[in-house]
């Protein structure tokens, strides 16, 4: 599933061909994907100015001139990507069966903007402006870890008399919004914290170590595109490249990437999910 980085280079991606453009005409080809569609959303759509495109936690945001914002989520396997925006612009394959193309936007300007799931696990949602917060998707989410809100002292706070895991504590999204399991692996490495760790016991000092680890595994993630393990797709269609600099993500049986230590990546499964971690380096 998209997580953070991902899910910020599509916004990003997305932006030249929505921020200040008009919905000329939406296609819904199917009634629903994970949930059934909103009533009456290519009406909804049609005409619309899109004011902003947002992200929040794994969600994207786009608001519209019309007081409502459109909610979307990609699941596991949704693509959004834009054609026509401009000749040379965006050349690469697109990716993804023409037959799940379930929802395309027609933009005024000549874009279109085409939302492919084939496992429809993706949803999208409108919902009124003054409501967006209270949304049952969005609502006790926690702070973005590249926001202001995200710091080491609010973090040792949220993870204080905290009995669980300090990876399953991160994949808590009211403790911290979008973080995932790849990136959670990443950033444990980097602050040499063992993810089976229980997460009160966790000294101030190694959560201060922790906090500049998490916001620089997403920040550099973010500039290489995201990671591209299966289906995810930039708004171009374009791999992303952050697989290639995992330190232990899915590297299980590899030498660890510090050059002193000479012990393997392990892997472990932890709620359902495979962690991977340097035996050695995290304590």
């Amino acid at each position: 599933m998209p997580e953070l980085p991902e899910v910020e280079t599509v916004r990003r991606g997305l932006a030249p061909a929505m921020v200040g453009q008009v919905i000329e005409s939406a296609e819904i080809r199917r009634p629903d994907l994970r949930w059934p569609f909103p009533p009456r959303m290519a009406e909804r759509l049609a005409g619309q100015r899109v004011d902003n495109l947002r992200r929040r936690s794994k969600y994207l945001l786009a608001d519209l001139s019309g007081g409502e914002t459109l909610l979307v989520h990609l699941g596991m396997s949704g693509r959004m990507t834009v054609a026509g925006l401009a000749p040379g612009t965006f050349h690469h394959g697109q990716g993804g069966a023409p037959k799940h193309d379930h929802v395309v936007f027609h933009m005024e300007s000549g874009a279109r903007i085409t939302f492919n799931d084939p496992r429809r696990f993706g949803m999208m949602d409108l919902v009124a402006r003054e409501e967006l917060e209270a949304h049952r998707l969005l609502a006790g989410l926690g702070p973005e870890p590249l926001g202001n809100g995200f710091h080491a002292d609010y973090l040792a706070a949220a993870l204080r008399g905290r009995r669980s895991s300090i990876k399953a504590m991160l994949l808590d999204q009211r403790i911290v919004a979008g973080l995932g399991n790849i990136y959670v692996c990443e950033a444990l490495f980097r602050a040499g914290i063992s993810p089976v760790r229980q997460a009160g016991r966790i000294s101030a000092l190694r959560i201060g170590a922790l906090v500049p680890a998490i916001r620089e595994v997403l920040e550099q993630a973010i500039a290489a595109g995201g990671s591209s393990l299966r289906d995810f797709r930039q708004a171009d269609g374009a791999l992303g490249y952050f697989q290639h600099s995992f330190d232990v993500y899915g590297r299980e049986g590899q030498p660890c990437p510090h050059p002193d230590c000479g012990a393997a990546i392990r892997r472990q499964v932890q709620g359902g999910r495979s962690t991977f971690y340097c035996p050695a380096c995290q304590r």
